[in-house]
């Protein structure tokens, strides 16, 4: 039965997918900002080409620490305008100034990403009409699974997040056609320098957070970096609380005159009270929409989902002659959770066709479902590359070699609750008190779900400077994907490999305008089964991306303009029928995705910073133009940060989020919509001194009342809030 609940709700098993987020990490080449004097912040992507590369701080050995190359796309050391691919990077600087403390703020302030929190602890990311399913730690990692990220993950710890957009199997391993997600972690920097920052916001929110890097010997071959982060309040939602503590150090610098060692360990706990497993139902019996206060939630004060990450890494350069260098990484990752969850959920449709759903006179009709469980998951990953430089047609040119091995463990134990407790069956009238069902008794751990997976790579890419215009990139991945375990008495063992090219040529029209192609192959493993219960043979096709970018403003303005088309088959996509194990019945289904997308990224000014992308997109597959109605066709968003003429302590900006119309069928058989919206959000600092700076943000400036998605399912998002917040630099 239960299983047959959790699937009509059309939602994965929450500690399946606790386990599966926490296969998606990597460490190499660990990245942090390094701006040269006088040039414009890497962050907005806007700097010549040499400055560009230097936007990560490392260690290159030069007899001390100094800045590093990024390897970007492609783990060349290529500038963004010179990468053949749709590339977004989210600074540290801007997720402070919009007050984007956690990954999911932070991801908010990206082109062309949606942000989809179907429940309190699970979201889903997207681009270009499918789910991001590859999440990366400084590098490549293994796939998501399903897509979901529990929990919110503190974004304090790190420098950047960078959002690559379309397939991208060269740097992966494997791949969709919506795109990876990089976060970059800090790193220790030259100079002795920190922050300590307090915050005091909307529904009791407060926020205390520390910085502090320094260099460990007079000449700076050695150095460390410590960051740290508390963060507790209530929300919106009623009954809903979440507190997190993290913590992050590393340490870096010079082994002998070739060598360099990076060592890190990072920490988070992260709780959450009140917690919505499915969130709102939004239609009556007849028909019609209902609106709820934007508090609804259909939890119980009991209910909690509590996790526990802890991570650790090293990593090892050596310098081989002037031109080539080698790098080998390991990197170990633990996460555990604790769930206790209610689930309020619309029943089948009767045998008649006779659609189930509220009633709108009574407020009755939703039926509940009370759920325990915990979880475990360990991952070990070890990777080792080659790169270097060699003269080719006259010219010098780049090549790396690559391959890692990765292996993750996962289990998970399920808690009965008592079948006498009132939390099950019918509920009272929506909405009701959140005290209304006590908490049931709960029954012994029993482990329900064993998953191994193991992810073999070998790779290369080369650049080739054809011309002194015309540079091209090839690429290739091989990639075995294996994976055994059991669910419920079910075992499985599937192992699954695949070759993926990548291509792309660069044309430069003069020193400002470039054009490029590209071409990706689409590989992705998943994790979707069928009538049988067996799990889908994995998503192929291929993606292309034509763009145009251009600088402007002395280089200080960088524009994309890039149409894409990608052919997806074999996607996996629900029929809205379930099997004799009560899971719902996916069907490979073909998928064609294309659009257009532009953004506009740098300065319009020496005081004035621009962020504006735009995308628009169409989705074609068993449904037609319907397919995957959640998706917003259109999307904007924007961030426009200045500082005040004449006084260039005050500064201020303005930016959000726009979507069009989405909609979606819930269980009833009726389609609940949500007409487009911009959520606008501002902020106003001052530098009251040269140390320090009060900053006050606003979200949702607008009030705007919204249903945030309707991917699985959807609540409203906040209203208008406020933090306050204090920083001090030393």
């Amino acid at each position: 039965m239960s299983k047959a609940l959790l699937s009509r709700a059309g939602l994965p098993r929450a500690s399946l997918l606790s386990a599966g987020l926490l296969l998606a990490f990597h460490a190499q080449a660990q990245v942090a900002d390094a701006t040269a004097p006088g040039e414009p912040a890497t962050g907005n992507a806007i700097a010549t080409a040499e400055t560009e590369a230097i936007n990560l701080d490392s260690v290159l050995v030069v007899a001390q620490r100094v800045g590093r190359a990024s390897n970007g796309a492609t783990n060349l050391d290529l500038a963004i305008k010179d990468t053949p691919q749709s590339i977004s990077v989210v600074s540290s600087e801007q997720m402070r100034d919009f007050g984007a403390d956690s990954v999911n703020e932070a991801l908010r302030l990206a082109t062309g990403v949606q942000v989809d929190e179907w429940e309190t602890n699970r979201t889903s990311y997207s681009a270009r009409g499918f789910d991001i399913l590859n999440t990366q730690i400084d590098g490549v990692g293994m796939p998501n699974s399903w897509g979901v990220a529990t929990g919110a993950t503190d974004a304090f710890g790190y420098e950047k997040v960078e959002v690559i957009r379309g397939a991208n199997g060269l740097l992966t391993g494997v791949g969709n056609a919506a795109g990876t997600i990089n976060y970059v972690r800090k790193r220790p920097t030259n100079e002795r320098q920190g922050t300590f920052g307090l915050g005091y916001g909307s529904w009791g929110t407060k926020r205390i957070e520390v910085d502090y890097s320094t260099p460990f010997t007079d000449d700076g071959r050695w150095a460390g970096r410590v960051v740290a982060a508390h963060e507790d309040g209530d929300s919106h939602l009623r009954a809903n609380e979440n507190a997190r503590d993290a913590l992050y150090g590393v340490v870096d610098g010079q082994v002998g005159e070739n060598g360099t060692l990076t060592l890190g360990y990072s920490y988070q706990r992260a709780k959450s009270d009140g917690i919505m497993w499915g969130a709102l139902v939004f239609m009556n019996s007849d028909g019609t929409q209902n609106e709820w206060p934007r508090d609804a939630s259909t939890t119980q004060d009991w209910t909690y989902w509590n996790t526990t990450t802890r991570t650790a890494f090293a990593d090892y350069t050596h310098r081989l002659g002037d031109n080539w260098q080698l790098k080998v990484s390991y990197n170990y990752r633990r996460a555990t959770g604790d769930e206790r969850m209610f689930y309020a959920y619309l029943p089948d449709p009767d045998f008649d066709g006779t659609s189930i759903a509220l009633d709108p006179d009574t407020g009755l009709g939703l039926v509940g479902y009370p759920w325990g469980g915990n979880d475990e998951a360990t991952a070990h990953l070890g990777a080792a590359t080659l790169d270097g430089h060699f003269e080719l047609f006259g010219r010098d040119q780049e090549v790396l070699l690559g391959a890692s091995i990765t292996r993750s463990e996962s289990n998970s134990w399920e808690r009965s609750a008592d079948f006498s407790s009132p939390a099950w069956g019918p509920l009272p009238a929506f909405p009701y008190d959140t005290d209304a069902l006590p908490e049931p008794a709960w029954g012994d751990a029993a482990l329900y779900s064993v998953l191994n997976q193991h992810l073999k790579r070998a790779f290369g890419a080369t650049r080739i400077a054809l011309g002194d215009r015309f540079k091209a990139i090839v690429g290739a991945n091989y990639a075995q994907y294996r994976r055994d375990g059991n669910s419920y008495d079910l075992a499985f063992d599937q192992t699954t490999s695949h070759t993926s090219p990548y291509g792309g040529l660069t044309f430069d029209f003069n020193e400002h305008v470039l054009g490029y192609v590209s071409y990706s192959d689409i590989y992705q493993p998943q994790d979707q089964v069928d009538a049988d219960n067996r799990y889908l043979d994995a998503s192929q096709g291929v993606n292309y991306e034509a763009g145009i970018k251009a600088d402007w403003l002395d280089r200080r303005l960088l524009t994309t303009l890039a149409v894409f088309k990608a052919d997806q088959d074999g996607l996996a996509t629900p029929t809205g029928q379930y099997n004799e194990f009560g899971s719902t019945i996916y069907a490979p289904v073909d998928v064609r995705s294309k659009g257009v997308e532009f953004e506009a990224v740098g300065k319009l000014g020496d005081d004035v910073d621009l962020v504006f992308g735009y995308t628009a997109l169409k989705l074609d597959g068993l449904d037609g133009d319907d397919t995957y109605s959640w998706v917003p066709r259109r999307t904007a968003n924007l961030l426009l940060s200045a500082r005040l003429p004449g006084y260039r302590a005050l500064s201020f900006g303005f930016g959000g989020r726009w979507q069009s119309t989405i909609s979606n069928v819930e269980s009833s058989g009726f389609t609940v919509r949500q007409g487009s919206y911009a959520v606008l959000n501002g902020f106003v600092a001052w530098d009251f001194r040269p140390d320090a700076t009060l900053r006050l943000n606003v979200r949702n400036l607008g009030d705007e009342k919204y249903i945030n998605t309707l991917r699985y399912s959807g609540y409203y998002g906040a209203p208008r809030n406020y933090t306050l917040s204090l920083d001090w630099r030393f």
